[in-house]
């Protein structure tokens, strides 16, 4: 088993509330087993620029409860080349770091991969308010992100009343409709339109004009990001179904604020457990939830995953949605 002296931290990717509170679990964590600790600015960038500091146990203080991420985030084109990682691997070796903890999705552990090919042992932890890492049954973010699309919604929601609207609402989600079919079933909307599932417009509106026929009076339709065309979507509404239709994207709202207690606790956990595993030797890890558990997969595994879509779910949002 080889020791561990220096463990970096860094983000990559899209940012996510609760990565402020795994940042201060894994320096915590890795000061009081004796390892020092370097925060790394930008991701993968910051490796290949040196742009990185000696962390102490202060400098996580009063981080818990603050959204985004105080290491900062990016993406790096130059990170994908060999010429990039092997100046990240050799800022890496001049700042005496031997492990990573990378924070992010998909693309930060693919980052990971490369990198420990190269001698650098890493661990992933997942961290996307999208909660689509196919490994795990839930990443950071995606808590916090579900009460503020949830809010906003609400908010919304008293107006499409007062004038008997129907509100065409975009939500996050790129490539993955997790966001919208939860925050569908929550706000009592009558479809969710998913990039998993195909819709038709004709049909929605037939719902809504049967549902008006009872004495349903407003109306909500919840579209993930990754399908878009929310306006054209309100316009086909309006347009079909006389009643006043106004589309409204969350965007990026959804990606701020301050942490959940789920999310705040959440990466606590696994903050801790990646240096826990990197103490035992174990390393090319990608940390997850399962049920209640933390478990891990081997990096490769964990990338060849592929994450079902909750058609229980859906299907009941439509049994609700009379």
């Amino acid at each position: 088993m080889s020791e561990i002296r220096t463990v970096g931290i860094l983000t990559s990717g899209g940012d996510a509330p609760g990565m402020n509170a795994a940042i201060r679990a894994v320096t915590r964590a890795s000061i009081a087993r004796g390892y020092k600790v370097m925060g790394i600015r930008k991701g993968y960038q910051g490796l290949i620029d040196g742009d990185m500091f000696e962390m102490g146990a202060r400098d996580v203080s009063d981080i818990v409860q603050r959204g985004g991420t105080m290491l900062y985030t990016a993406r790096s084109k130059k990170f994908t080349t060999e010429e990039g990682i092997l100046l990240a691997k050799k800022n890496c070796d001049e700042a005496g770091i031997d492990s990573l903890v990378c924070i992010g999705g998909d693309g930060t552990f693919r980052g990971a991969l490369d990198i420990s090919k190269h001698g650098v042992k890493c661990i992933c932890i997942p961290g996307t308010i999208d909660n689509d890492i196919a490994c795990t049954d839930y990443t950071i973010g995606f808590d916090t992100a579900l009460n503020t699309a949830l809010e906003m919604i609400d908010r919304i929601k008293d107006t499409e009343m007062s004038h008997s609207r129907c509100s065409v609402v975009e939500v996050m989600g790129r490539r993955a409709g997790h966001i919208a079919v939860n925050v569908g079933v929550a706000t009592g909307a009558v479809e969710v339109i998913t990039v998993e599932r195909p819709y038709d417009l004709d049909e929605i509106c037939k719902k809504m004009l049967e549902q008006k026929a009872t004495g349903k009076s407003h109306f909500e339709i919840i579209v993930a990001e990754g399908v878009g065309n929310s306006e054209q979507i309100s316009n086909y509404i309006q347009e079909h179904t006389g009643i006043d239709s106004r589309a409204t994207i969350l965007g990026h709202v959804q990606r701020g604020g301050s942490p959940t207690c789920t999310d705040r606790v959440i990466a606590a956990r696994m903050g801790c457990y990646a240096v826990e595993l990197l103490g035992q030797g174990i390393s090319n890890r990608v940390i997850a939830v399962k049920g209640s558990r933390l478990v891990d997969y081997d990096i490769v595994e964990a990338l060849g995953m592929k994450k079902n879509y909750d058609e229980h779910l859906h299907k009941l949002l439509g049994d609700l949605s009379l």
